[in-house]
C-alpha cells in the first residue's frame, strides 16, 4: 500500500517516502529527525558527490543512492527534500513538482523572488510545497505566540529582532555561497527571525531598509582553504522597518559585519508589557515576560509547540490533519519581505508587499517523537 500524504495512513500502509537531494552538513540533522520514525522513511538520496551519497545510503535501511533524475522518477519517493545550495533550490523544486512529487526545501524558497514565484505557481493540484524554517513550530516561538495571543502583554505595538556575527568564513571551510546572490546575513538568517515575527504579529504590508558591506573580500580562516580570499557580492549588514498588517512595527538587524551582541533575539512590546522570545534558529528556549510595573522578568511556562522537535518537523507536520504550517506560501511571503528590504535599501524608499499569508494554526503542546499517525 502507498500513501501520498500520510494523514490517512493505517497500520498496513508503507511509510511516506522521502528522497533527499543535497547531502551537506544540514542533512545530518534531518536524518536524525527521521531516524526510527514509522510514518516516514528516507528511501533515496542524491548528491553531486556520488561517494557521499553512497555512504549515506549505506547507513539507512532500504535507501538507495541515485542520480537526481532517477530519484525524481522513483515511485517510492512521495516527497523530495531539497537540501541543495540556495542557487539550486528553484531548479530542483521545479524538477520535483513536474514529476508529481511534493517538495519540502531548506530556506530560502529560492535565490530570487521571481524564481520563488515560479516554484509556487508550478505546484500541481494534489501536491504540496513546504519550506524551512520549521524551528518556529517548536516550543520556543509557539509558547511566545500563545502568550501574545492570550493578551498577556496587551495589544502588541512593536518588535525588535537582532542577529549579528563576524561572518561565516571564521568557521565554515567553504563559505563562498554566503557571499553570493541568495546569501548574505538577511537571506541566511532572516528567514528564522522574519518567519517568527509573522507567527507572532501577522503578515507584513510594507518595509523600508538600509544596507551596506564592510569589505569586498573575505578570507577563509579554517579548513583546507584557510587563507584563501573570496569575493563579497552581497550586502553584509542589513537593517529594516516592517509594518505588520495589524499595525505593529518591527525593526530588524542582520549582520556579518558585527561581533557578539547581548540583545535578545526577539522582543515584542505590548501596551501591557514586553516579551522576550528565544533564538528562532532553535526549536526551544526560555520565553520571558515583564508586565508594566513588574520589577523583574518572569519565565513563561512552556505551553505550546512540538516538544523535542528537530529539523524536518515541518515536513512531518504536512502529514498530520490540520498540518502544513511550514508552507510555501509562508516562505514566499518571507522571501518577499527580504527582497523588499533590499530593494528599499537600494532605492531609499518604502516598498509595499504584493504577497500576504495567513498566520498558520498554532501548534498545540505535543511531544514530536510520540505523535500518532
Amino acid at each position: 500500500m502507498t500513501t501520498s500524504t500520510g494523514s490517512d495512513a493505517g497500520p498496513t500502509a508503507r511509510p511516506h517516502g522521502i528522497g533527499i537531494v543535497g547531502l551537506g552538513v544540514i542533512s545530518g540533522q534531518y536524518l536524525t529527525t527521521f531516524r526510527g520514525r514509522d510514518d516516514v522513511a528516507v528511501v533515496a538520496v542524491a548528491d553531486l558527490d556520488v561517494a557521499r551519497a553512497e555512504t549515506v545510503a549505506s547507513d539507512i535501511p532500504g535507501c538507495r543512492a541515485l542520480s537526481v533524475a532517477d530519484l525524481m522518477s522513483d515511485p517510492r519517493v512521495d516527497t523530495v527534500l531539497n537540501l541543495t545550495i540556495p542557487a539550486a533550490h528553484a531548479e530542483i523544486a521545479l524538477q520535483a513538482l513536474s514529476a508529481g512529487k511534493n517538495v519540502y526545501g531548506e530556506k530560502p524558497l529560492a535565490a530570487t523572488l521571481a524564481a520563488a514565484r515560479s516554484v509556487v505557481d508550478a505546484v500541481p493540484s494534489g501536491t504540496w510545497l513546504g519550506a524551512a524554517p520549521d524551528t518556529v513550530l517548536g516550543t520556543g516561538i509557539q509558547t511566545a505566540r500563545a502568550a501574545v495571543d492570550a493578551g498577556l502583554i496587551g495589544r502588541p505595538v512593536a518588535a525588535i529582532a537582532t542577529w549579528t556575527s563576524g561572518g561565516h568564513e571564521s568557521w565554515h571551510p567553504h563559505p563562498d555561497f554566503y557571499y553570493r546572490e541568495g546569501g548574505g546575513p538577511l537571506l541566511d538568517m532572516g528567514p528564522y527571525y522574519l518567519t517568527s515575527l509573522v507567527q507572532l504579529l501577522g503578515p507584513v504590508v510594507r518595509v523600508s531598509g538600509a544596507s551596506s558591506r564592510s569589505r569586498d573580500i573575505r578570507r577563509i580562516a579554517t579548513g583546507p582553504r584557510a587563507g584563501e580570499e573570496i569575493p563579497v557580492e552581497v550586502d553584509t549588514h542589513v537593517t529594516g522597518t516592517l509594518v505588520h498588517e495589524g499595525g505593529a512595527i518591527s525593526t530588524v538587524t542582520f549582520s556579518f559585519d558585527g561581533g557578539e551582541t547581548g540583545a535578545p533575539p526577539i522582543e515584542v512590546h505590548g501596551e501591557a508589557g514586553s516579551l522576550q522570545a528565544p533564538d528562532p534558529n532553535h526549536f526551544d528556549g526560555p520565553v520571558r515576560m515583564r508586565r508594566h510595573g513588574a520589577q523583574e522578568w518572569a519565565e513563561v511556562p512552556v505551553g505550546a509547540g512540538y516538544v523535542g522537535a528537530g529539523r524536518g518537523v515541518g515536513l512531518v507536520d504536512f502529514l498530520r490533519p490540520g498540518g502544513g504550517r511550514a508552507s510555501g506560501a509562508m516562505a514566499l511571503h518571507v522571501l518577499e519581505i527580504m527582497s523588499s528590504l533590499l530593494d528599499a535599501a537600494a532605492q531609499r524608499r518604502w516598498v509595499d508587499l504584493a504577497t500576504t499569508v495567513e498566520r498558520p494554526a498554532p501548534v498545540p503542546l505535543a511531544r514530536f517523537g510520540a505523535l500518532p499517525r
